[in-house]
């Protein structure tokens, strides 16, 4: 897949049909979207190019109410290519973009700068200044220039729309499972691994403390998570929260990979969500700690088994 930052000389010189969007999770209702996309630019021999923006809209529009990433944009890369698609564009947004009329985004982005043939989007689709264009204004705009637009209608899940919004909403209540079957995969974070206050190798269960996490973090809690690194897949317990046990009430991320030892100390690694297996709660002493951490070692072994990486 070829990744453009914005428009260059290296954009797509060819026609090519076209999706617009966040595409935040990449979850069924967009991967719905870019299987029609993708199947409009095989019939057709041409590419299948998504346009999407970096950052959000919302960081420059209404930052007090950016939502959480689900995705950081390699990840959000990385989804796109599995799926298929053959350019990523990442628009560097700013106010000459958000400025632009419905007609003006058409004409400058879609028309000329793309070339696109044909348009994929979903019903609630919005565009230009204010969110002032819809699927009914795109589509008079495609009549109006020969372009086909087909319109994808939303993915359900258990009677609910499939939305980023959705996603997240599951993964504040500590609802893995659902997240995990809206996403159509496992809800994955990523972070880099700082030293910590070394407690959990004096319990006997050493683990890495991850900081720089980017995307949305799920209720705190204790989950069973897959761990990937660079050696391998290996089952972690992880705990989201603070440590009560010890009065520490600053929220952390811990995990405790199982089956492997040596130094992940500035490594970035990927932790997968299997399954939420507790709330946190304090012990009353060291002994009582230890022994449930026991258990949740042994319960995470045996949900990643079930659920292999």
């Amino acid at each position: 897949m070829q990744r453009l930052r914005g428009f260059s000389d290296n954009s797509p010189s060819q026609p090519g049909w076209l999706s617009i969007g966040n595409f935040d999770g990449v979850h069924r209702g967009h991967q719905a979207i870019i299987q029609t996309l993708i199947a409009q630019a095989r019939r057709q021999k041409v590419a299948a190019v998504v346009l999407t923006f970096e950052p959000h809209p919302a960081a420059l529009l209404h930052p007090e109410r950016l939502p959480p990433r689900l995705t950081t944009p390699d990840q959000k890369a990385d989804l796109l290519a599995e799926l298929g698609v053959d350019v990523l564009i990442e628009y560097p947004t700013d106010w000459d973009l958000l400025r632009l009329t419905p007609r003006q985004f058409f004409d400058q982005i879609v028309v000329d700068r793309i070339q696109a043939t044909g348009l994929v989007e979903g019903p609630n689709f919005y565009f230009g200044q204010a969110r002032a264009g819809n699927v009914t204004v795109l589509d008079e705009f495609c009549r109006s220039t020969g372009r086909s637009l087909i319109v994808v209608p939303p993915t359900l899940l258990n009677d609910e729309i499939v939305s980023s919004s959705l996603v997240r909403q599951a993964l504040t209540k500590g609802n893995i499972p659902f997240a995990n079957e809206l996403l159509n995969r496992r809800y994955a974070i990523s972070g880099v691994v700082s030293e910590g206050a070394q407690r959990g190798r004096t319990l006997g269960f050493p683990t890495a403390n991850l900081e720089q996490i980017p995307t949305l973090l799920p209720a705190e809690g204790v989950y069973a998570t897959w761990c990937r690194l660079p050696q391998g897949s290996f089952p972690a317990a992880v705990n989201i929260g603070p440590n009560p046990t010890f009065a520490e009430m600053r929220s952390k991320v811990e995990a405790h990979l199982i089956g492997y030892s040596g130094d992940l100390y500035g490594q970035k690694i990927l932790l997968e969500f299997v399954a939420r297996l507790r709330d946190l709660r304090p012990f009353a002493s060291v002994a009582e700690l230890q022994e449930q951490i026991t258990k949740d070692v042994a319960t995470t072994k045996h949900v990643c088994n079930q659920a292999p990486a």
